[in-house]
């Protein structure tokens, strides 16, 4: 990277985080397995299997709603290890016939991730083949359900900071010595694309945070559903409204690092701002739900019935590991308040689950 600065000039923000994330051979998510205690993070799936099992419940009673088409289409947009997909599968049993009419299509770019995917659905009981894409652009049209979790956090963001003489954007560009990375400022500009017209007034040295392909994403999806029918669940971290803030953060080994300190060595995130994503779904025709914070959607969809009936067949042991786990799912001081859900679909379904 810092070769390519030097020959080429700097990078946007947005840029180095595609560079650092999915360069094929250095790239974060090439070959790796981040997760874990072993990893650099954790995620919602891999602390309790309920928050699977509700997903697929979810999955199961929008479905019914959509009038049990037969395939649908199922997708899951980054799937680390299989183990959402897999618990969501085996809670959906439950609903009779949704297995048998589920058509899976996993968007994945990590070839140690799709080994492990592989694995996790292994015993799913579905009865048609498993896909894997690079892109949405691979799904068959149909009926569509999608499903996300910490997805939207890694696409790629632009900074854009007030100054003076208007907008500039940051770039990553070298030290004099050319030893280091260091932020610069681009020419200043009127008024960013995308810039919300709500944000066109913030103070000097503000920093606006815009992720147009989280905004693309919307607008597929929200066209797709409109179009062929269905429904989306995006569940991560962010806010709303709009609003200046420098979001973007690295972590690696569970702990916060400068975000130029380690290039492709180290997770990089922004967080998502749900407005503008909601708003480009919408103006497809496509109709948005939330945010909700995820410790109140996850309550509605049966959090706590569904710890209780897992904690009656479980030893001591393991129904405390229960208990932590909903806990730190819905707890407002941990992942219940920061963490929200999101839902597009079809105009013509009613209110989803958990959107009463």
């Amino acid at each position: 990277m810092m070769r390519r600065i030097a020959q080429h000039g700097p990078l946007n923000v947005a840029q180095f985080m595609a560079e650092a994330l999915n360069h094929p051979r250095h790239g974060y998510y090439a070959n790796r397995d981040p997760l874990g205690a072993a990893g650099d993070f954790v995620t919602a799936p891999e602390i309790s299997q309920v928050f699977g099992e509700l997903i697929g419940l979810w999955c199961a009673v929008t479905w019914q709603a959509m009038g049990c088409p037969d395939p649908v289409n199922l997708v899951e947009l980054g799937p680390g290890r299989g183990t959402l997909i897999a618990d969501a599968l085996r809670a959906a049993r439950a609903a009779s016939g949704f297995c048998e009419a589920v058509s899976l299509h996993l968007i994945e770019t990590n070839q140690a991730m799709k080994t492990r995917q592989r694995t996790a659905i292994e015993n799913a009981a579905l009865v048609r083949p498993v896909f894997w894409h690079d892109d949405l652009a691979g799904v068959p049209e149909g009926p569509t359900l999608v499903i996300a979790n910490e997805f939207l956090d890694v696409l790629p963001v632009h900074q854009f900071q007030k100054t003076q003489a208007g907008w500039s954007e940051r770039m990553v560009g070298l030290s004099e010595d050319g030893r280091n990375l260091r932020l610069v400022l681009g020419p200043p500009q009127e008024r960013p694309a995308l810039l919300d017209e709500c944000l066109i007034d913030a103070p000097l040295g503000s920093v606006a945070e815009i992720c147009p392909a989280a905004l693309s994403l919307a607008n597929i999806v929200g066209t797709r559903l409109k179009d062929r029918g269905g429904a989306a669940l995006f569940i991560d971290y962010g806010y709303s409204p709009s609003q200046t803030g420098e979001t973007l953060q690295s972590v690696r080994a569970h702990e916060y690092h400068g975000v130029l300190d380690a290039p492709g060595e180290a997770d990089l995130t922004a967080h998502v701002d749900f407005a503008a994503f909601l708003r480009s779904a919408t103006q497809t025709g496509a109709r948005g739900f939330g945010p909700l914070e995820q410790g109140a959607f996850l309550q509605r969809l049966g959090l706590q019935a569904r710890a209780q009936t897992l904690k009656a067949s479980a030893n001591p042991e393991q129904a405390a590991m229960i208990d932590v786990g909903t806990q730190r799912l819905s707890d407002p001081d941990q992942m219940g308040i920061l963490f929200k859900a999101v839902v597009l679909q079809d105009p013509e379904l009613p209110t989803p689950p958990g959107f009463e």
